[in-house]
C-alpha cells in the first residue's frame, strides 16, 4: 500500500482513493470522487481575511474600531519564533519537509475514516489547514461556508489541488506566515497577533514559550478550549497547551526540563478587552457619525453590503476631523451645566467654517443601553440618518433665515415693522407654501415670550427675539422664500421628513439636531459660503492606498449678506438675550431659541473660526417634560430659556476651544447697502398708542397644527 502510495503521489494522485476498495457509504462517495481524480495545481484567490478597521482623530490618536473578525495581520518576521515552532509541532511537524501532501498523514487519516466508515480525521497540512480557511472566510452565502468545512472528499480533493497551487506560488515561510494571520483562536481573536493581545496583553513577537504553546494548542478546536466561556474551557486549554509542550519536546525543539518549566507556570489568560465600537470610544457621539456616515454615503461603496464589507473587514485606517482639544472643551463645558444624571440631555456639535468639518459631538449623557445609569441608546447631537433620533424643535434660531431672506430683499438694518403683543395671520391665505398652498390661521395667535411690542428693527427685532416681529417680517417677506432661505443653509428635519411649512416656520417649528444647525450658522460664519458636514478626510486601506475626501461647499449667501446678518446677530451678546451671559472677548454672533411653552432651549453662534450649536431637551419627549420646574445640573430652573444653560455652555465651549486659536474680526458690513433705513423707518405713530392688541396663550398643539 505505502509503495502505490509513493507512485501515487509521484504521478499526482490520492493513491489511497484507487487501492482502497469502497466499503460503505463514505467510502462509495471517495471511490466515486476518485474516479474523476486529477490532482493538478489549482490557483485558489485569496481574498485578504477580514481585518480590524481603526478610526483615528485629526492628530492620529485612536477613536474607535470596526470590524467583524478581530484580526491584525503581521509579517513572519513580526512573529516569535517560539510560536512557530510550537504551531508546526502540534499541527504539521513535518511542514517544511513535505509538499502541498503529507502523504503518511493523509494514509493515516485514510485508515481511521475507513475504519470509521465516515471522515473524522483530516490528516490535514498546514497548507491545507490555510485552505479551507481562506474558503470560509471568503463564503458569502451560508451553502459556501458549509462546503467549505463539509466532511466529503470531494471536498478533500479540491482542497489538495489548491494546496499544491498553493505550494508553487509561496514559500514556506509565507505560507505559515499566512496560516498563523487567518486562524481563529477563541475569544473573538483572529490571527496570532489579535490572539496574543487578547490573551496574554502582549505582541505575537514578544510570545514566551508556555503563551506560544497556549495558542498553538487552541486552534484545534478554539469554541471548547475559548477561556472566555468558563473553568471548564480553561482547563482544557492547559491541558492543550500542556499536550504542545509535550510534543515539542519530543520533536527535540525544547528540552524536557524547558517542558516541565512551562507546564509549570499558570494559563495566564488576561482576556485584554478588544477595543471596538461606539459604545466602548472615548468620542461615542462622533463615532457614530463616522459610521453610519460610510454605511450610508455612496462615496464610500455603491451598494449597503459592500460599504458594510469595506468598514468591517476592510483593515482601513480612517482619519476623521475630530479635534481632540476641542472635544475636550465642549465636554467639560456640558458637564459644568448638565448632569448625565438629569432627565433633560444636553447636546453640542461644533463646525469649522468654509470647510464643514466637525471638530466636536457631546452630550450630557453616556451613550449605552443601560438604562438604569441613564444612558442614551442613539445620536443626540446627529440626525436620523446618522444614528440619531427626531432631534428637538430649535425655536428662535430660526428666525436669522427670515432675517437673511430680509436682508436678500432689500432691507436695511434699521428697517422694521410694527410688533404688536399678539400676531393673528389676516387670513388664511396669508402666507403660502412653496407649492403654492394656503397657510396662515387666522384664529391662531402667536404671543411674545421675550421683548416688548412696538416698532422694531431689523436689530432690535433680532435682539429682544420678539415672536410678533418675526411674523410680521416673514408676512413681508414670505414663507416660501424664507424655507428656501434655510434649505440653502442645509436645514433639513432631524427625522428626514420634509420640513414643515407653516405660518410659525420662523419660530423653530421643525424638528433639528445641533449638526446640522451649527453647520447653517457655520454657512454665515464663512461669509455665506455652505460646506457640508465632514466627519472624514482621508481612508488608507490595508494596501497603503489613500483616498482623500475634501469639503462639498457651494457659495449660498451673498457675501455681504451674510456680514449684515453677523453684524446684527452680534448685537444679541451686547444688547439682546445674551446680554446676561457675556461674549467671548472676540468677534461673535448668535441667537438664542425658547420653544413655545419651553420645550426645549437651544443656542447656535459663531465665529470667524468655529460655530457650534447647543439643544437642551427631555428625550422622552419634550412637548410632554417641559424645562419648566427641573432641576438641571444640581440648579433649579422655574423655565430654562436659550440663555440659561444652552448660552453659557457654548460660551464656556468657545471661549475653551479658541484659547490658542488668533481671533479673526468680522468682515466689516457694506454701509451704504445695509445702514439707515429705506421705506420702513419708524413711523410717527406705533402699535403703543393704539388698543393693544389682546393677548392669547398658545399652546403646543397651536404650533404643531
Amino acid at each position: 500500500m505505502l509503495r502505490l502510495a509513493a507512485a501515487g503521489a509521484a504521478a499526482g494522485l490520492v493513491v489511497a482513493a484507487i487501492a482502497v476498495p469502497a466499503v460503505g457509504g463514505a467510502g462509495l462517495g471517495f471511490v466515486t470522487a476518485a474516479g474523476e481524480v486529477d490532482l493538478k495545481p489549482l490557483d485558489l484567490a485569496e481574498p485578504p481575511p477580514a481585518e480590524v478597521t481603526i478610526v483615528r482623530d485629526a492628530g492620529g490618536g485612536e477613536i474607535a474600531r470596526f470590524y467583524e473578525e478581530f484580526r491584525e495581520v503581521v509579517g513572519f518576521g513580526e512573529i516569535a519564533e517560539t510560536m512557530k515552532t510550537a504551531i508546526v509541532a502540534i499541527e504539521d511537524f513535518r511542514f517544511y519537509e513535505h509538499g502541498a501532501i503529507d502523504v503518511e498523514g493523509t494514509l493515516r487519516a485514510l485508515a481511521t475514516n475507513l475504519q470509521s466508515g465516515k471522515v473524522s480525521q483530516g490528516g490535514s497540512s498546514i497548507t491545507q489547514q490555510y485552505v479551507k480557511q481562506v474558503l470560509l472566510n471568503s463564503a458569502d452565502t451560508e451553502a459556501e461556508r458549509n462546503a467549505a468545512v463539509e466532511a466529503s472528499y470531494s471536498r478533500k480533493l479540491n482542497e489538495l489541488r489548491y494546496a499544491m497551487g498553493i505550494e508553487k506560488k509561496y514559500t514556506k515561510d509565507e505560507i505559515l506566515a499566512k496560516y498563523l494571520n487567518i486562524a481563529y483562536f477563541g475569544a473573538s481573536a483572529y490571527g496570532v497577533e489579535a490572539a496574543a493581545r487578547r490573551f496574554f496583553g502582549v505582541s505575537a513577537a514578544d510570545l514566551t514559550l508556555p503563551q506560544a504553546a497556549t495558542l498553538a494548542g487552541a486552534v484545534q478546536d478554539p469554541n471548547a478550549t475559548d477561556p472566555n466561556l468558563g473553568k471548564e474551557h480553561r482547563e482544557r486549554l492547559l491541558n492543550r497547551r500542556d499536550v504542545v509542550l509535550d510534543r515539542m519536546a519530543e520533536l527535540g525543539k525544547i528540552t524536557a526540563a524547558e517542558a516541565a518549566k512551562a507546564k509549570a507556570a499558570k494559563l495566564g489568560y488576561k482576556g485584554t478587552r478588544i477595543p471596538g465600537g461606539c459604545e466602548s470610544s472615548k468620542y461615542p457621539y462622533f463615532c457614530l457619525y463616522v459610521r453610519q456616515e460610510i454605511l450610508s454615503n455612496p462615496d464610500f461603496g455603491r451598494t449597503a453590503k459592500a460599504r458594510l464589507t469595506m468598514l468591517n473587514r476592510g483593515g482601513l485606517t480612517i482619519t476623521t476631523t475630530l479635534d481632540p482639544a476641542m472635544q475636550a472643551a465642549a465636554d467639560k463645558a456640558i458637564k459644568k451645566y448638565v448632569h448625565p444624571s438629569d432627565a433633560p440631555v444636553a447636546a453640542q456639535a461644533l463646525i469649522k467654517p468654509g470647510t464643514g468639518a466637525i471638530k466636536a459631538m457631546a452630550a450630557s449623557r453616556r451613550y449605552g443601553t443601560n438604562a438604569a445609569r441613564n444612558e442614551i441608546s442613539y445620536n443626540v447631537v446627529a440626525n436620523t440618518a446618522h444614528g440619531g433620533g427626531i432631534g428637538f424643535q430649535p425655536g428662535s434660531t430660526f428666525k436669522t433665515f427670515t432675517l437673511i431672506t430680509a436682508l436678500q430683499q432689500g432691507m436695511k438694518l434699521d428697517d422694521g415693522v410694527a410688533a404688536g403683543a399678539g400676531y393673528r395671520a389676516p387670513a388664511y391665505s396669508t402666507f403660502k407654501t412653496c407649492k403654492g398652498q394656503n397657510v396662515g390661521d387666522p384664529s391662531h395667535t402667536v404671543t411674545n415670550d421675550e421683548g416688548s411690542p412696538g416698532w422694531k428693527t431689523l436689530r432690535t427685532g433680532t435682539w429682544d427675539s420678539v415672536n410678533t416681529f418675526f411674523m410680521e417680517l416673514e408676512e413681508r417677506v414670505g414663507l416660501c422664500e424664507t424655507v428656501k432661505t434655510a434649505k440653502s443653509l442645509g436645514i433639513r428635519r432631524a427625522d428626514g421628513k420634509k420640513l414643515q411649512e407653516y405660518e410659525t416656520f420662523t419660530l423653530g417649528i421643525n424638528e433639528s439636531d445641533p449638526v446640522t444647525v451649527a453647520t447653517a450658522y457655520a454657512a454665515i460664519a464663512a461669509r455665506g459660503e455652505y460646506c457640508a458636514p465632514l466627519a472624514i478626510t482621508q481612508i488608507t486601506d490595508r494596501d497603503g492606498r489613500t483616498t482623500r475626501y475634501r469639503p462639498k461647499c457651494r457659495q449660498a449667501l451673498d457675501p455681504a449678506i451674510a456680514d449684515a446678518t453677523a453684524e446684527v446677530l452680534s448685537g444679541v451678546f451686547t444688547e439682546g438675550t445674551m446680554s446676561g451671559v457675556g461674549g467671548l472677548g472676540r468677534d461673535a454672533a448668535g441667537k438664542t431659541g425658547t420653544t413655545d411653552d419651553y420645550a426645549s432651549a437651544w443656542f447656535a453662534g459663531f465665529t470667524p473660526d468655529l460655530a457650534a450649536a447647543v439643544s437642551l431637551g427631555d428625550p422622552r419627549g419634550s412637548q410632554r417634560h417641559k424645562l419648566t420646574g427641573v432641576t438641571i445640573g444640581g440648579r433649579y430652573y422655574g423655565a430654562v430659556q436659550g440663555a440659561s444653560i444652552p448660552g453659557p455652555i457654548w460660551r464656556d465651549t468657545m471661549s475653551a476651544a479658541l484659547r490658542d486659536v488668533p481671533a479673526t474680526p468680522f468682515t466689516a458690513i457694506d454701509t451704504a447697502r445695509f445702514e439707515g433705513c429705506s421705506d420702513s423707518c419708524r413711523p410717527e405713530k406705533t402699535p403703543e398708542d393704539d388698543e393693544a392688541t389682546p393677548e392669547v396663550t398658545l399652546t403646543p398643539e397651536d404650533i404643531l397644527e
